[in-house]
């Protein structure tokens, strides 16, 4: 028979802990808008070592540092604030959020170090080893292992990792070859930041936030593991920028024109209906501010269809450029290694450079 409970005391707290109500702002649309980021760079010496491949004049996802004549490193990090609510998702995501980078260049991840800032005043520290144990998880199914890492102390959850990866120096995918002709072909559904801001706010009726976690913690080594197979002229993933931001440091870095098909660009039906609603996190906002000077819209699409094509993607999907002669076989590939959301959305065509042009079919 249980004692009877003492005036003073209080039943235990059996509300399940949510910890995006611990973060000002979630995962990536936490970053740093483009428009704020650039004119920072531009700021900076430029790097003269001749064994940087890649640095950072061409905002490309990750560095490559050569090593040898046949060995070069994919140096990249990336961690945020929670952007779901259990511990163990918000790590794997975060996880398979970093290690994307490193696919992103065509390269292998080999290891990864943990970024950590926790509240410890604020929740236990078993809310960090489920964070841990969800980051572990991921990276050994990307066939690594997080072999230390650096925490602090901090006012909000952060967490994420600083991947190191290999690839041959001949073999390294930026994203400055793309090519008039080229066919652009995204492996993911957009609309994540919408779905997760929904959540954080309490405003997800139709539960979409499963297979937002769905998405997000799906690790893009399948689908680069196949295009890898064809001739991939540019490749990058599309995260806190939005999908037209992220093409739009393609068309920079390439200096090439794009051309995108709202229509048969995959996206989350719910984020459709949330961002009809006036729900988007202020990343995507700012993304779309930012975008202004780079992207027409065709007069039929509404702002709510392009926020969404701007919209801050955590953890989302791979963005190539293809030669068009292999795009078929391309997606053929990829729906057999279980990509499904792959589909071919525009192309790269000749036009100024830099631009971008959003059809509404």
């Amino acid at each position: 028979m249980n004692p009877k409970m003492n005036e003073h005391q209080h039943p235990p707290d059996t509300t399940p802990l949510r910890l995006t109500q611990f973060a000002t702002r979630a995962g990536c649309a936490a970053k740093q808008p483009q428009g704020y980021l650039l004119p920072l760079l531009n700021c900076l010496p430029p790097i003269t070592d001749p064994n940087v491949l890649v640095g950072t004049s061409s905002s490309d996802d990750a560095a490559v540092y050569k090593l040898s004549d046949d060995l070069a490193l994919v140096l990249t990090t990336d961690f945020f604030t929670p952007i779901v609510d259990r511990p163990y998702d918000f790590g794997a995501i975060a996880a398979a959020n970093a290690l994307s980078d490193v696919y992103a260049m065509g390269g292998r991840p080999l290891t990864a170090l943990s970024l950590v800032g926790f509240p410890d005043q604020k929740l236990p520290v078993e809310v960090l080893a489920e964070i841990l144990r969800g980051a572990t998880d991921k990276a050994a199914e990307a066939g690594i292992a997080i072999v230390g890492g650096h925490t602090i102390k901090a006012d909000e959850p952060i967490f994420g990792l600083a991947v190191v990866g290999s690839i041959h120096p001949d073999r390294v995918i930026t994203n400055a070859g793309a090519q008039p002709g080229d066919v652009l072909i995204l492996t993911k559904p957009i609309g994540l930041g919408i779905i997760t801001t929904a959540a954080k706010n309490n405003e997800d009726r139709l539960g979409a936030i499963s297979e937002a976690i769905e998405v997000m913690t799906t690790l893009n080594a399948a689908a680069a593991e196949v295009l890898l197979r064809f001739d991939v002229r540019a490749l990058t993933d599309v995260t806190g920028f939005g999908l037209l931001g992220h093409l739009r440091n393609v068309t920079a870095a390439s200096k090439v024109y794009a051309r995108v098909h709202a229509d048969t660009v995959p996206t989350l039906s719910a984020a459709r209906e949330y961002v009809a609603q006036g729900i988007a996190p202020g990343g995507t906002h700012a993304n779309r501010k930012f975008l202004a000077d780079w992207v027409t819209y065709d007069d039929s699409l509404s702002k709510e269809q392009q926020l969404l094509l701007c919209d801050a993607q955590t953890s989302g999907g791979l963005l190539a450029c293809v030669a068009s002669h292999q795009a078929d076989a391309v997606l053929h590939d990829l729906r057999r290694a279980g990509v499904r959301w792959a589909a071919a959305i525009g192309s790269i065509e000749p036009g100024e450079p830099g631009k971008i042009f959003v059809s509404g079919r």
